[in-house]
């Protein structure tokens, strides 16, 4: 028998299998593409990851940033206090040369951006863009900025996943997949937490649960987790021990908890957003910045060195009962927090998620302190009040209570645990999103333009330009022109309206033909033009549009340029098609099953 021969070339089979969504070759085609994905993208994301972490390590070691060796070297005062000043400066002078030149985009890369790539299906920052910010991340975390690591490492995910993005697979939303895997191969990795992993990459990134995202993200995801648990055998991020909520009142006590995580939230949140625009107002040159943050933060990390990194030492202690004072837990935190203020706004690379969680350990456990000195009733210990407090300031800033319940079952594998936490993250995510939003990165999405807080739909149709739907089929006339011109011109060309405009092109109104029904034909246009009708310009949205045109009555809007020059007209109809066309795409990405 003679050998299967196949027509078409092997990207065209199998691009062509691909969208036979009725067959069964087509349906077992993605399953196989999207699990091989998965576990690729896995792959690549949780080794980088494993990298990212232990160069950090290094490098913490070598330029005496951990605690480990700043006990190594405290024979050798000057030296010590010497480093904790200049490593910082010095390697802020770095991330800022690093970022200038090697970012397109000025700025370190993060969780925001991998939002913005998925749900808008515009490509994220270019590979190379992402490999610098990559390195700024390295280099601040290395020198011992207070900024996190789990933002570049989300990142590294999201440059994995995009790259995977581009392939000719013949698969719908494959970079918004991609990109999932990524991510969620990322936090699984790092935080030993597959579960978590996979509900962050649908919570903060996807923003659904569609099954065709689900089954490959769950694969990356667990990928991610062999690779950390099972073959490199990585410590978990804290070990406690907790024998059970021992008391019933304690649970008000646990929401009470939430309410002031959410203020100590929102005022972090609210100081990091601060802390950017006050550097801004310095007039610094943007490359010198982290250099004057690594500056204070040195000088601060002489007289409270658990402000320096990303403090898991710190965030281990604040667990042991005695190991820090009331008044050594309030320095600690102000300062943290302060200090991470300062190197997030001006200009290190890295995350929030890691400050979060210390800072929101540190409240926990001091908020038990105080609690144990104000009301004279037993307590189920110092540790379930600290992972409280954690997992209630850390929700709010990522937007993400799923994930951090998740993570407190995952890593404690205590189930009493995980409820107290869920109570305090509940509570705290309720009052956090009414004082200042759903997260930081919703928040500064929004300030690039991208609101997702009414909804993903209204977010993606504000980043659609109706300028994109811009024709220049229309009829255009002088304002001398008359009445009798232009019912000439309209019935050769099959219209009903004209634009009138001058010699220079700037817009002067528009005329309809039923508004000259009964005018004089010898009239001149500009007498009877509509002058305040709907226009649009450069920047309207297709949100915008369909707002602008309730109760619009023509065949196009023209589209005016800020200077008043005509430049077309957008058919309604188009702008329907685009808006329509939006929704079922958005509707068809949350609900596909394969």
């Amino acid at each position: 028998m003679a050998p299967f021969a196949c027509p078409l070339e092997p990207d065209t089979f199998f691009v062509t299998l691909a969208f036979m969504p009725e067959t069964a070759n087509g349906s077992a085609y993605r399953i196989l593409v999207v699990s091989l994905l998965g576990v690729v993208v896995g792959t690549a994301a949780s080794l980088t990851a494993i990298a990212f972490v232990d160069a950090v390590l290094w490098l913490n070691q070598e330029l005496l940033v951990s605690p480990y060796a700043r006990i190594q070297h405290e024979q050798h005062p000057r030296l010590l206090n010497a480093a904790t000043v200049a490593v910082p400066v010095l390697g802020g002078l770095l991330v800022g040369l690093v970022v200038r030149w090697l970012v397109t985009e000025s700025r370190g890369l993060g969780p925001p951006d991998s939002i913005m790539a998925v749900q808008t299906r515009r490509a994220p920052p270019t590979p190379a863009s992402g490999a610098g910010s990559t390195l700024a991340a390295l280099l601040s975390l290395g020198c011992g900025a207070s900024v996190g690591q789990y933002g570049p490492l989300v990142y590294l995910g999201t440059i994995f996943g995009s790259l995977a993005g581009r392939l000719n697979l013949g698969i719908r939303d494959l970079q918004a997949i991609g990109i999932g895997c990524g991510v969620a191969a990322a936090i699984s990795t790092a935080f030993n937490a597959p579960i978590a992993g996979l509900v962050f990459a649908h919570e903060v990134i996807l923003r659904h649960y569609s099954l065709r995202a689900f089954a490959p993200v769950t694969v990356a995801s667990a990928t991610g987790y062999v690779f950390a648990n099972v073959i490199f055998e990585r410590a978990p991020l804290f070990l406690v021990n907790f024998d059970g909520v021992e008391h019933s009142y304690e649970f008000p006590l646990f929401a009470l908890e939430g309410v002031l995580a959410a203020g100590l939230a929102a005022a972090f949140m609210r100081l990091l957003v601060l802390s950017g625009r006050a550097a801004r107002a310095t007039g610094v040159p943007d490359w010198l910045r982290p250099a004057v943050a690594g500056l204070g933060l040195g000088v601060c990390g002489l007289y409270i060195p658990e402000v320096l990194g990303v403090g898991k030492e710190t965030l281990r202690f604040a667990t042991i009962e005695g190991a820090f004072r009331i008044d050594e837990l309030t320095l600690i935190l102000l300062a943290k927090i302060g200090m991470t203020a300062l190197c997030v706004g001006f200009g290190f690379v890295g995350g929030v998620f890691s400050p979060a969680l210390l800072i929101g350990i540190l409240a926990g456990a001091l908020y038990s302190m105080v609690l144990g000195n104000l009301l004279p009733v037993p307590q189920s210990g110092l540790v379930v009040y600290a992972i409280c407090g954690m997992m209630a300031v850390t929700s709010p800033v990522i937007g993400a209570p799923l994930t951090t319940i998740l993570i407190v079952f995952e890593l404690t594998r205590n189930y009493d645990l995980t409820i107290a936490a869920m109570v305090a993250v509940v509570f705290s995510n309720l009052v956090a999103y009414r004082v200042f939003g759903r997260s930081l990165f919703d928040v500064q999405l929004a300030g690039r333009g991208f609101d997702l807080s009414f909804g993903r739909d209204k977010a993606i149709l504000n980043v659609m330009r109706a300028a994109d739907h811009m024709t220049n089929a229309c009829t255009r006339l002088s304002p001398s022109a008359s009445v009798g011109e232009l019912i000439r011109r309209l019935a050769n060309e099959g219209r009903s309206e004209a634009v009138l405009v001058d010699n220079n092109q700037r817009f002067l109104g528009v005329v309809r033909i039923q508004d000259v029904q009964q005018a004089d034909r010898s009239t001149p246009l500009r007498e009877i033009a509509d002058t305040t009708g709907v226009t649009f310009d450069e920047t309207t949205t297709i949100w915008d549009a369909m707002n602008r045109m309730r109760g619009f009555v023509g065949e196009a809007v023209p589209l005016v340029a800020r200077d008043g020059t005509f430049r077309g007209v957008v058919p309604e109809g188009a702008v329907i098609d685009a808006y329509l066309e939006a929704i079922h795409d958005l509707r068809r990405e949350e609900n596909a099953a394969a």
